[in-house]
């Protein structure tokens, strides 16, 4: 994934951003390895003492011997069964991992469908089979349940008050977690921390009159203290085209619903609309307003949010970030956008940091702030008061009392189609717990989950992968040989960052980031509020400093990945460092076709039709030669329709969206496999996994494949269609399946099987290239 989306989709309705799935195996064998027969009579026999014969009869005695010389003799039998069987069988991997493991990939397998036929379901056909969707989840994965594995190793770190040895920042996030878990001081407030935030605020038309002339400070007082974007949205990060400095850059906003698709086309997403109407106006009431006038007010803010849909660009056409960057002035946005008093909003976003009209500004959506600024101008300011305060109301519904949550709940409920269910209080306390102090609770985790020599087997993976991908480059025939070199070049600057940022570690270090975040052991409404303070603070103090590499935008339990283009970095957190990713009592064809296509997926980001954009050194320039660009435009043309003939419920992807995920996908599989096998190469064949009748090389694709094995309702799969940049599991397996012609030659596709269309990426008229093109994208 680059670094602009989401690395994978969404781990989990808790989690602010990742994927779902399920653990094929818990790598620390911890409750998961039931005791075999052979173990348990071995126990019974040495638990046998001496004292007991003088209480046997003669009879019993001599029947309790012969159980002895039985049980001895069928355990030397046993032993004997197994020496002699490995014997005959040197090359299977006969471990208790090596038999724990190949027992869930054989129960994930559907040996009834051909694999060239459709390699998803042969691999996990037996998996969606049995594993309904969890009650209360809209999707489930391997991602997802080795999240909910995390979550749960969090939970018992953030509850043990008795550690020594904390740092302050890590007491920090027990007490904010305890705070979160105080449910009865939670709802003995009720609405009343919302209410007296409004009324902070100035109020709104729900409770009251209202006829006030304060747009520009209500405006500021939510984007500067509340950390919310009604219209557009202002944040620091790195430019684009100066990698070394910070610039404020300004972008258009997100709605209260997942995309603009759910607003503009009304028919097909009419139950969406109403229960988000249904579910701002029960927040409404449970503000204090009544039915009539809250339903009168709801209804005007989804209109006006509909209008914001309707000027809002649409994601795929925001992707080469050549065309949308605009540099100017800050003074500049007066002209572009004047509905807004911008020197005074940028002063109270950034506060302290002075500023002046002559501050750089880098402007993402230059077309969307002249429209929104014509529809500030026009709309009735109490209309605009009352959605500016909805925003904030929506960001605080999760921190108030269980009347929001069940109404939010309700509301998912519909959107993403999950049966109702309770979610534990532990896990919302978890997930925002690591949302506001993730470095802190990371420093636990990694302490209690995470070995240096992980750290180390997973970067000399990384240049393995690394090496395959550079390798690669010699045989791509499209590409001229000084953009080949500039390319070699990019892969090797690439920053690895694995396991978690070093600064973590360091007591003192880690204590002086979260130095001024107040944590108060009551009030969690409190505590939150402190969050966006502390946050904003830490927004306007990078302005002035230059990017860091160490300043990860992944929390170390997250089990996630991503690209950054500004820094050419790779990001790798502990918490997918695990299986179904990667074990070390694994073969190495598992390994590489998990965390191997992983490492693989990122590497590739930097290369895809917008990492591709930017210089080694991470700015955002022109560095191909023209043939070259026009040739990998061609080509990737040839990805957008063959993903876009692909369907989910008869709903088409778009492959234009998901370009750059389905180019990271297809490069991240082939760097990976030539990487397992130059490791073949230098340390000769593994093993085999017992049972399942296939070669290693087959292993690596099914290992692949099953880590993408998931379960989705109907309207989760509808969401994901239309808002995610990745395609949907079975089309991330095979869409990237069908372009490899090494899967092909070792499972034996015919030509022109599904799996193994004669061209690869020939699926439709117009492409014109052959199987070249897999290498172009690795």
């Amino acid at each position: 994934m680059d670094f602009r989306g989401k690395p994978y989709p969404e781990m989990s309705t808790y989690k602010r951003a990742t994927l779902d799935e399920e653990d094929l195996v818990d790598s620390t064998g911890d409750d998961i390895y039931p005791s075999s027969p052979m173990q348990v009579n071995v126990t019974l026999l040495h638990g046998r003492t001496p004292t007991c014969w003088p209480e046997r009869t003669p009879r019993e005695r001599k029947l309790l011997f012969l159980v002895c010389i039985v049980s001895v003799g069928l355990f030397i039998s046993l032993i004997t069964t197994g020496v002699f069987y490995k014997q005959t069988h040197p090359g299977l991997c006969l471990t208790e991992p090596c038999i724990t493991v190949s027992s869930a990939i054989m129960g994930a397998l559907d040996r009834t469908v051909d694999p060239c036929h459709d390699f998803y379901n042969f691999a996990c056909g037996g998996w969606v089979k049995s594993n309904p969707l969890p009650e209360g989840k809209s999707r489930w994965g391997p991602f997802s349940n080795l999240w909910e594995h995390n979550m749960l190793v969090m939970k018992h770190l953030l509850e043990n008050t008795t550690m020594k040895g904390l740092s302050k920042a890590e007491e920090k996030a027990q007490r904010y977690y305890q705070a979160c878990m105080n449910e009865a001081k939670i709802e003995d407030l009720g609405a009343k921390p919302l209410q007296e935030l409004i009324s902070q605020l100035g109020g709104w038309a729900l409770t009251e009159p209202w006829d006030k002339d304060n747009f520009q400070e209500v405006l500021q007082m939510v984007s500067a203290n509340y950390r919310t974007s009604p219209f557009f949205t202002v944040f620091v990060s790195t430019d684009s085209k100066n990698s070394n400095s910070n610039i404020i850059q300004v972008d258009q906003s997100s709605l209260g619903l997942p995309s603009r698709d759910y607003y503009l086309n009304k028919t097909a997403n009419a139950k969406y609309l109403n229960a988000y109407l249904d579910f701002l106006v029960e927040l409404g009431v449970l503000l204090g307003g009544s039915k009539e006038t809250s339903q009168t007010l709801m209804e005007e803010i989804v209109d006006f949010e509909t209008t914001l849909a309707n000027i809002t660009i649409p994601q795929e056409e925001r992707r080469d970030e050549e065309l949308i960057y605009n540099k100017m002035e800050a003074k500049d946005l007066t002209t572009l956008a004047p509905a807004v008093d911008w020197m005074p909003y940028l002063k109270e976003v950034f506060a302290p940091v002075p500023l002046n009209e002559s501050e750089p500004v880098v402007v993402y959506a230059k077309e969307y702030l002249q429209k929104v600024s014509d529809l500030i101008t026009k709309t009735n300011k109490s209309l605009l008061n009352n959605y500016m305060i909805m925003k904030v109301v929506r960001k605080m519904v999760s921190i108030l009392d269980h009347r929001f949550q069940d109404a939010e709940q309700h509301f998912l409920e519909i959107m993403y189609g999950t049966k109702k269910s309770c979610t534990p209080r532990w896990k919302l306390c978890v997930s925002d717990t690591d949302s506001a102090l993730g470095f802190a609770l990371g420093a636990m985790f990694v302490k209690a989950t995470f070995s240096d020599d992980s750290k180390a087997i997973a970067e000399n993976m990384v240049a393995e992968i690394k090496w395959a991908f550079e390798d690669s480059l010699k045989y791509v025939k499209w590409m001229d040989s000084e953009t080949k070199k500039a390319a070699k070049e990019k892969a090797d600057a690439i920053y690895n960052m694995v396991g978690y940022p070093e600064f973590i570690m360091n007591h003192t270090k880690l204590d002086k980031v979260f130095n001024d975040f107040e944590v108060v052991s009551e009030l969690y409404f409190q505590n939150v509020m402190q969050y966006y303070n502390f946050s904003a603070r830490v927004t306007a103090d990078q302005l002035r400093k230059a990017p860091n590499r160490n300043q990860w935008s992944m929390t170390p339990p997250t089990v996630n990945a991503y690209y950054n283009p500004t820094k050419n970095e790779m990001v790798f957190p502990a918490g997918i460092l695990q299986a179904p990713f990667y074990s070390r009592s694994w073969p190495k064809a598992l390994n590489f076709g998990g965390i191997g296509v992983v490492m693989g997926h990122e590497l590739t980001h930097a290369f895809d039709d917008q990492g591709r954009e930017y210089d080694k050194d991470g700015n955002l320039r022109s560095w191909w030669k023209n043939s070259s660009v026009e040739a990998f435009k061609k080509q990737t043309q040839c990805m957008v329709e063959q993903y876009g003939n692909y369907s989910i419920n008869k709903e088409p992807l778009n492959g234009r969206h998901t370009l750059g995920e389905n180019i990271a996908d297809n490069g991240g599989l082939k760097a990976a496999y030539k990487a397992y096998v130059k490791w073949i190469e230098k340390n000769g064949e593994e093993a085999a996994l017992p049972a399942l009748g296939m070669t290693n090389h087959q292993l690596f694709f099914v290992g692949f494949a099953q880590v993408w094995c998931s379960v989705r309702t109907p309207e989760s799969s509808h969401e994901g269609v239309i808002t995610d940049p990745h395609s949907p599991s079975r089309f991330r397996v095979i869409g990237t399946i069908s372009n490899s012609p090494e899967f092909s030659k070792h499972f034996g596709c015919k030509a022109d099987a599904p799996m193994n269309p004669k061209h690869k990426l020939l699926l439709l008229k117009n492409c014109w290239l052959s199987k070249q093109l897999s290498s172009s994208l690795s």
